[in-house]
């Protein structure tokens, strides 16, 4: 198959997208397919280009470098990165080459990338994409809204309060400590643990530079967890482990370090680990979700919680979808394909 993968764009989490992308090109490379890896914010340059196709058998190659900045990168920060002084979401040629693809594999992660409108451009050109559709991805990048599903469909998810950028802060119906996060957004950019309410005004004010509303929600702690979905098929869970009293924030995640432990299959019991399997499966239906996600979960005192749906997972090499993938017995490059030939599948039975 020729394959566009999608990567970079312009959310905050643009470095790690370059590492998923670059990861994820290497490995359809491996299985044989003819791919070609573009920022989608900053385009791909076609002047010397005879032919379209020969970019996907050229020998164009990733930097084979999938380390992540812990630079966190503003609107302002993306913006200078394209020297043109244009705005819009696609960089130049972005559709044409799609357009010449069987398929985009979409390497994209936070908000423009995964809140739906890439995912509605690409539908509007009728270009093939993997993943959840413009609608589950809009619905699952709000967290007010996908907690308001949750907890509707009775669902197991920590109580909230959304406050709105220039609205005074309520009284909260919990006690501190408490979790701050942008209300659209991942990877933990902007999130804060809070103790008292001078902290409180703090993170806010850190969270307002991400997202114009923002979620307080009560403190549940516990052990954390992550679960895969891959074409209707629940993986292993995966227990995050941060040691030394940290928790698993942008640096534990992406960047090399002795703190964090990854634990799959989880030392849990089975009741536990199928009863976490069925919380996920419930949570990417309600949404709407398909072809893969990831949900992540607390435990504590034997009661699951839902964090978050998770519709273009990271697939950097610290990624918690390929490990559980591996502890099922699928190597990358077989996940990477199996999530390609899956969304295949549901165009085709569309």
């Amino acid at each position: 198959m020729k394959i566009v993968v999608l990567a970079g764009g312009r959310s905050t989490e643009r470095n790690v997208s370059l590492s998923s992308g670059a990861k994820i090109t290497d490995a359809l490379r491996a299985k044989g397919h003819q791919v070609v890896m573009v920022d989608s914010f900053l385009g791909i340059d076609l002047d010397n280009v005879d032919n379209i196709d020969d970019l996907f058998t050229s020998d164009q190659t990733t930097s084979g470098n999938y380390d992540i900045s812990d630079d966190i990168l503003t609107d302002e920060a993306i913006n200078a990165l394209r020297k043109d002084g244009t705005r819009g979401l696609f960089g130049k040629n972005v559709l044409k080459v799609a357009q010449a693809a069987d398929i985009v594999y979409m390497g994209l992660h936070g908000e423009d990338g995964e809140n739906g409108k890439v995912q509605a451009v690409l539908d509007l050109n009728d270009i093939k994409y993997t993943g959840s559709d413009t609608l589950a991805a809009g619905i699952a990048m709000n967290k007010s809204i996908t907690k308001q599903l949750l907890l509707y469909n009775h669902i197991n998810t920590a109580k909230f309060v959304e406050i709105k950028k220039g609205q005074p802060i309520p009284e909260l119906p919990f006690a501190f400590p408490v979790v701050v996060k942008p209300t659209s957004g991942g990877s933990s950019v902007g999130v804060t643990i809070v103790h008292n309410q001078d902290e409180l005004k703090k993170a806010l004010t850190d969270a307002y530079r991400f997202d114009n509303s923002v979620l307080v929600e009560e403190y549940i702690g516990g052990r954390e967890f992550s679960l895969g979905i891959v074409n209707g098929k629940a993986l292993p869970a995966i227990e995050i482990v941060v040691n030394n009293n940290g928790w698993y924030d942008f640096k534990h995640k992406f960047q090399p370090n002795t703190e964090t432990q990854f634990v799959t299959p989880p030392d849990i019991p089975d009741e536990i680990h199928h009863k976490m399997q069925e919380m996920a499966l419930k949570t990417m239906n309600v949404i709407g979700l398909t072809n893969y996600c990831r949900i992540d979960f607390f435990l504590k005192d034997g009661e699951l919680y839902v964090i978050e749906a998770n519709t273009l997972p990271g697939m950097t090499p610290r990624s918690l979808l390929p490990q559980e993938a591996e502890a099922a017995g699928i190597n990358y490059a077989d996940l990477v394909e199996s999530i390609v030939e899956g969304k295949m599948k549901l165009y085709d039975e569309k």
